[in-house]
């Protein structure tokens, strides 16, 4: 699934700031809803009519949902979740409708942004507002204080992977980034939250803060297809390497299952008795 990184790497692209041509300032000429569960709110017809004719005139993200603001009559907000396989790219018309496309925006420019979604799971809002939408969601994992990150870590009891996945705590990070923050700060993953002291509270920010910085720099991680493109991979610490030695001291890296993802961890980095 894409995480923060991966996401504000899409968002940059469609701003045109990586070199490809920019969603922002186009004119959505009329939309394709080839899958009408993909649309969340409103009701596909609706959806459609009311996205035709806007222009596009900004591009943010908060957590792991892209969200581009529109302008027609009134303003709105397209907010978009890639879930586990969607991939949204700008194409030319020629390439927009493909076996896994489930929405197409046709552009003013004779271009198109399409989305695929091989599983079906990703969700697309047209919003007045999403404030509603992002509501139940933490802080953006990026930009959160160290002030307000340990104030929320400190009121939950959970281990700390639990934690770090749940996106009521903070917004953006998945499994890769938060088994690669857990060893940056040196923390087995399965310590409860109770047990961490100040200073690797505030470790801990800091090391989710460089992880996804170090992502976002790399333009993601990439495996397959869903989301190609990205580098991250080849500097992974420890996720996916179970048995290959530790960078930083050798020891063989385990693997374990926490909240039903597999955990990777040095177990002589992060001792889980400390």
């Amino acid at each position: 699934m894409p995480e923060l990184p991966e996401v504000e790497t899409i968002a940059r692209t469609l701003r045109g700031e990586l070199g490809a041509p920019p969603l922002l300032g186009r004119q959505i000429s009329s939309v394709h809803v080839l899958w009408a569960r993909e649309v969340a709110h409103p009701e596909p017809d609706v959806f459609t009519q009311r996205a035709a004719g806007s222009t596009v005139t900004g591009i943010r993200r908060h957590g792991k949902y892209l969200l581009i603001e529109l302008q027609a009559a009134t303003p709105m907000v397209m907010a978009i979740h890639l879930k586990m396989s969607g991939r949204l790219d700008m194409v030319s018309a020629r390439e927009a409708f493909t076996p896994h496309a489930r929405v197409v925006w046709s552009l003013d420019d004779g271009s198109a942004l399409r989305f695929e979604d091989a599983r079906k799971f990703g969700r697309v809002w047209l919003l007045d507002r999403p404030s509603a939408l992002l509501a139940p969601l933490g802080p953006d994992a990026l930009t959160v204080e160290a002030e307000v990150f340990v104030q929320r870590l400190r009121s939950r009891r959970t281990r700390l992977k639990t934690l770090l996945l749940d996106q009521t705590f903070i917004a953006g990070v998945g499994n890769i980034y938060a088994d690669e923050a857990a060893h940056r700060a040196g923390i087995h993953p399965c310590r409860k939250t109770a047990s961490l002291t100040d200073s690797e509270v505030v470790r801990l920010h800091q090391a989710v803060q460089a992880v996804l910085c170090e992502g976002i720099a790399a333009n993601g991680a990439s495996f397959d297809w869903v989301y190609p493109g990205g580098h991250y991979q080849e500097n992974f610490w420890v996720y996916g390497r179970a048995g290959q030695p530790c960078r930083k001291c050798g020891a063989p890296i385990m693997r374990t299952v926490l909240a039903q993802r597999s955990t990777y961890y040095c177990p002589t980095c992060q001792p889980l008795d400390r």
